[in-house]
């Protein structure tokens, strides 16, 4: 069950990467592989102090409990994503230009910072989750950090075609979706 939860965490986490590199790609501004790694290490930071911080939860509660608050916090944060407007996020992917400071088509690695620190928003709550459920925090981190890679990347490649998909168009809500999955998986699992 970890092994899955690490997955689709890392799948679920990502899915705004993947509209975001979209609206890049759509656009024609390029991300290169240094840039997308600069994204990528960003999530995985915050992931990590999210999933440290979730782990001392269980320090002061019994692991029942803590497995019982961090499937609710995945819900609530899956729940959120169904039902917010993902205002920051919603702003990148229709003027991702904002984040092109020097106007070149081209986000640098000081542009890419900038910007993974910002996508790097909804792994928060769900690495606190996931800390708190007494998942693998290395796993985790990796997970996010390869899905990352691979969403802003794909995302940025292949643009305009991606757009127009099922996974382009519901992104948020997917990933909401699979977060609510994960977190009754949790409860009853």
């Amino acid at each position: 069950m970890h092994w899955i939860s690490i997955i689709l965490i890392g799948i679920a986490a990502n899915l705004d990467n993947l509209g975001i590199g979209l609206a890049y790609g759509v656009k024609r501004v390029r991300i290169p592989i240094l840039s997308n790694a600069a994204i990528a290490l960003m999530s995985m930071i915050v992931t990590y102090v999210a999933v440290t911080a979730g782990g001392t939860i269980v320090e002061f509660i019994s692991p029942k409990a803590a497995n019982l608050v961090g499937s609710l916090l995945l819900i609530t944060i899956g729940l959120w994503t169904l039902v917010s407007n993902r205002f920051s996020q919603q702003g990148i992917a229709e003027k991702p230009e904002l984040f092109d400071e020097d106007k070149n088509h081209i986000i640098s690695i000081r542009e890419a910072i900038t910007l993974g620190f910002i996508l790097s928003a909804n792994c928060l709550a769900g690495g606190i989750a996931i800390g708190a459920k007494g998942i693998s925090a290395i796993w985790t981190v990796i997970s996010i950090g390869v899905f990352s890679f691979i969403t802003v990347g794909v995302g940025s490649h292949f643009g305009n075609l991606l757009s127009n998909t099922f996974i382009g168009k519901y992104s948020a809500a997917i990933s909401g979706w699979l977060l609510i999955i994960i977190g009754v998986l949790g409860i009853f699992g």
